[in-house]
């Protein structure tokens, strides 16, 4: 789903700065049934004329293609999709194309292509060997980023929307007013755009828009490599074009049948799976010691549940972080929501307890900057991105809507996950009542029967894609082979030498790790604060 991850490209890499300025004193401051068949739904389209590049930064090219709205209306409304393009660095050893996404839904590839030589070491960053022999091409899905990117709230609304969570309550504020919200927001995005193309949206509409840009380059086949929800696009596009795939890498993967089938569930997962990204970092504090982290005085779970409680009565003052975050109150929903995405990344561990540290002597700053840098998720966060993702969802998922699933569904969450699953309550609303059902939904199995054999890497406690969707991926898919990092994050490649070596292996020579082969994590998960705690 979900590069749903607690981050863009840059996985914290510009807030991560600011926050530790803050903490140093450094700074001022279901919807409709799913229809047909892959096959039944490949309609020919013809190729859209090459396209036309222009230069858009370093060794980037940028360019508008046409797709249709509809396949089965190739010759109806025609919208844009933005693509941008990074030479290959070794052309005289060129080896094609390769496609990326990744994930979100939401997030725009061209941005993250474009960030990628400032974001090494996050998940996605491309190797300078795959660089080297590759031209990397980033497409915007439909209705994000430069490709018509979905709007259905003003500022205001989006402001308004974003805050006064009570983390307490299942999804964060009295169930009529969650339902007048989405109410607002569907009423609001079939005001800016029509519900053709909200219809439109879906993942096998993305994959033929994909199919569209390889011809339009020119190109027999591509290499794709996808991230999160890159890896129901990365599907989607093998089972609809077999055989014009060289190769495929699915990052961090989404269980496709549950993705398109039983989206409740799916949000359960989701939730569980992040309680136990933040279980680990209680954990392993509490293993470490005091000494290490002081966070809680070995009792971190109860220090941070009483600190959730006395943000969210009394929100602390948090001073602007200059270029990052405009300042405000930090409250106990914000805190829960910076530590869900924080306890996801055991790179971020360190920061995070600094930032409890500092929130727990009052000091707000640190946890509201991070905050503000959370920019999607698999539940409701206050951005742009957040309508895009759920315009997508919808398009795609399964929403029962009636009232008594949501019910039950939030009832199960709060149960298997005690913090979290307040996060994931009633946040399928929205498609619950989605005003343009997607009425020719692919239905079957997404098994890239008749394309090469794919590599699935899954990290061990991913707090957004649990590793049993990897293994139910690898089921499903006609031809596959799991690689497993060990250790906490979303998102492998780029992170991990190991990973790093298996994945260059298989975009470049494509070879395989044998099937269940695990890589070690590279440095220890530790809990020691970045700034000591008496600062």
């Amino acid at each position: 789903m979900v590069r749903s991850r607690p981050r863009p490209a840059a996985r914290y890499a510009a807030v991560f700065a600011a926050a530790l300025m803050v903490l140093t004193g450094c700074s001022s401051g279901a919807s409709g049934p799913r229809g047909t068949s892959a096959g039944a739904a490949s309609t020919s389209v013809p190729s859209p004329d090459p396209p036309t590049w222009k230069a858009c930064g370093d060794n980037l090219e940028c360019a508008t293609i046409k797709v249709p709205q509809e396949y089965t209306e190739p010759d109806g409304t025609q919208i844009p999709l933005a693509v941008m393009r990074h030479r290959a660095t070794d052309p005289d050893h060129r080896i094609g194309t390769l496609v990326f996404n990744p994930g979100g839904p939401g997030v725009p590839a061209t941005e993250t292509l474009r960030n990628l030589p400032k974001t090494a070491g996050t998940p996605g960053a491309f190797s300078s060997e795959v660089l080297a022999r590759f031209d990397v091409i980033a497409m915007d899905p439909r209705g994000v980023g430069g490709s018509q990117a979905v709007r259905c709230l003003t500022d205001e609304q989006r402001a308004d929307f974003g805050t006064a969570f009570d983390p307490a309550v299942p999804g964060g504020r009295p169930l009529p007013r969650l339902l007048a919200d989405a109410a607002a927001f569907t009423d609001g995005c079939v005001e800016h755009q029509s519900k053709a193309f909200l219809a439109s949206l879906s993942t096998d509409n993305v994959a033929r828009d994909l199919d569209q840009v390889r011809s339009a380059l020119g190109e027999d086949e591509i290499t794709y490599y996808g991230l999160s929800y890159g890896t129901v696009v990365g599907p989607m596009y093998a089972t609809l074009f077999p055989h014009r795939v060289r190769q495929m890498v699915l990052d961090a993967p989404v269980d496709t049948d549950l993705w398109f089938g039983d989206s409740l569930a799916f949000l359960n997962d989701v939730a569980v799976a992040s309680e136990r990204t933040l279980d680990a970092w209680f954990e392993t504090c509490r293993t470490e010691g005091t000494a290490v982290c002081p966070f809680g005085a070995g009792d971190p779970q109860s220090a941070f549940d009483t600190l959730i409680d006395t943000l969210e009565a009394k929100p602390l003052k948090a001073a602007p972080a200059e270029g990052t975050a405009p300042g405000g109150e930090l409250d106990g929903a914000m805190a829960l929501e910076a530590t869900r995405a924080l306890a996801g990344d055991q790179h971020t561990w360190p920061l995070l307890t600094s930032a409890l540290l500092a929130a727990q002597s009052g000091n707000g700053a640190p946890l509201y900057t991070l905050w503000s840098s959370v920019t999607v998720s698999p539940f409701p966060v206050p951005t742009a991105m957040f309508e895009a993702h759920t315009a997508v969802r919808c398009a795609d998922w399964r929403t029962p809507t009636g009232i008594a699933a949501h019910k039950a569904a939030a009832a199960k969450a709060v149960a298997e996950a005690k913090r979290i699953g307040t996060r994931a309550a009633y946040s399928a609303l929205n498609c619950a009542r989605w005003p343009a059902p997607n009425k020719d939904r692919v239905t079957e199995p997404l098994t890239g029967a008749g394309s090469p054999p794919s590599l699935v890497v899954a990290g061990r406690l991913d707090p957004v894609t649990p590793h049993h969707w990897a293994e139910n991926m690898t089921r499903v898919l006609d031809s596959a082979v799991l690689l497993t990092r060990e250790g906490v994050g979303h998102g492998s490649y780029g992170t991990n030498s190991c990973v790093d070596s298996a994945v260059d292996a298989a975009l470049i020579h494509g070879t395989h790790p044998a099937d269940g082969t695990v890589c070690e994590t590279d440095t220890p998960a530790t809990t020691r604060p970045l700034v000591p705690a008496n600062r």
